[in-house]
């Protein structure tokens, strides 16, 4: 069984324009995601998904740097995307994490892979991690039937197709760690204000070569309460956004 982590990444934002490469500590944001990533212990490869669009070479180009793999294809299908660069690097199961989740948990990661091996379950994935810390796994057989079934084009926000569908087996990793279960936490980067939370949690915790935990961030937003307050406010605005674009849609049975 080979597993990988794919980085799903793009550099046409609109509400924090070229997010994927603003610096924090002279370092992007997405090479500080990758060196997160690379902390997991079980998945044999890490793969940037980015698409074909001439903005995107710079992702490229940051994969190449950081040693990882990259896979180019479709702007606006990310499922499409992913199945692609599966069938490319001959990936089993694979870990999603989206490129704006600089704080992704690694620990995570290897617990995903773990529950597949022990469940072969189609889509796996946590509820009670921080918005913005958990990944979600998916079965390639699973990415390559909803994509066959897919109507829509756009799978920007694509849980659903595997969640509410009714096509598949799932799995919901449970935290058993009262300290990590905070889903009312926000730490995705979406918006300036997001910017300014992680900038805020890079200056308490940022050591040079050094990966902090997702226990150490907890820790640090219980010792400064205040530091949450800074993107506080931008939440119902994200929440009502993926409301919106979070369309399913599946091709009429002939």
């Amino acid at each position: 069984m080979k597993s990988a982590i794919f980085i799903a990444v793009l550099m046409k934002s609109t509400r924090l324009p070229r997010k994927a490469i603003l610096k924090i500590k002279g370092k992007t944001v997405i090479e500080h995601l990758i060196d997160r990533l690379k902390t997991a212990k079980l998945p044999d490869l890490i793969v940037l998904c980015t698409s074909t669009q001439p903005e995107d070479e710079i992702l490229a180009d940051i994969a190449e740097k950081n040693n990882i793999k990259y896979f180019r294809g479709s702007k606006e299908d990310k499922l499409d995307r992913f199945l692609n660069a599966a069938k490319k690097y001959s990936i089993d199961f694979m870990v999603n994490v989206d490129g704006d989740d600089v704080f992704c948990d690694p620990e995570y990661i290897d617990k995903t892979i773990e529950t597949f091996i022990r469940t072969n379950a189609d889509y796996i994935t946590c509820k009670d991690l921080p918005l913005g810390a958990a990944s979600h796994g998916v079965k390639f057989e699973a990415l390559e039937k909803i994509c066959k079934v897919k109507a829509e084009t756009d799978t920007e926000i694509y849980g659903g197709y595997f969640t509410d569908t009714g096509l598949f087996k799932i799995e919901f990793l449970k935290v058993d760690d009262p300290e990590l279960r905070h889903p009312e936490i926000r730490m995705t980067l979406d918006y300036p204000e997001d910017l300014e939370f992680f900038k805020a949690v890079f200056d308490e915790l940022y050591r040079l070569g050094k990966v902090f935990t997702l226990k150490e961030i907890l820790a640090l937003l219980r010792k400064k309460p205040q530091i949450m307050d800074l993107n506080k406010g931008v939440q119902e605005k994200y929440a009502e956004r993926i409301r919106k674009h979070a369309k399913i849609k599946l091709k009429k049975k002939e």
